[in-house]
């Protein structure tokens, strides 16, 4: 890992209505619109959908880092995760997020152990930790 502190660089191109493009370095681009909850067409990335992504994509690579270093073996995540978006303290936010991963690990593995884990992982999540919304984790550890 390169020492802190880090920085990302994000281009977004839009016009007054339809469709944005985000861009980075070295990177596909990727469309992005409102999604149909807010009156877009619900066929492109949306901010809302971009901050469901960083926080499972993050738990995946929190998880890959600390099982590493704690030597738990694992062969797969999947994660579903649910944001639910409101009106609290008269702003429009998240309110809360819900991820259930599934971990498959294989049989002999202490499934306790891996448990403490993912949510050491969850805990570690540099996304998580920038953002106020309450998340909630209802894991499930499979042998595989």
């Amino acid at each position: 890992m390169k020492p802190l502190p880090h920085e990302y660089e994000v281009k977004l191109t839009g016009t007054p209505s339809g469709y944005a493009t985000v861009s980075a370095s070295g990177m596909p681009d990727l469309m992005s619109a409102p999604p149909a909850d807010f009156g877009g067409p619900g066929d492109a990335w949306s901010p809302e959908h971009f901050l469901m992504a960083a926080v499972e994509t993050c738990l995946l690579f929190s998880l890959r880092a600390i099982a590493r270093a704690s030597k738990l073996e694992f062969s797969s995540l999947e994660v579903t995760g649910v944001g639910t978006v409101d009106r609290q303290a008269g702003v429009t936010r998240f309110t809360e997020i819900v991820l259930r991963p599934k971990l498959v690990i294989p049989a002999e593995t202490d499934k306790e152990r891996a448990l403490r884990i993912l949510d050491k992982a969850e805990r570690s999540c540099l996304v998580s930790a920038s953002i106020s919304t309450p998340i909630r984790m209802e894991a499930e550890i499979a042998f595989g």
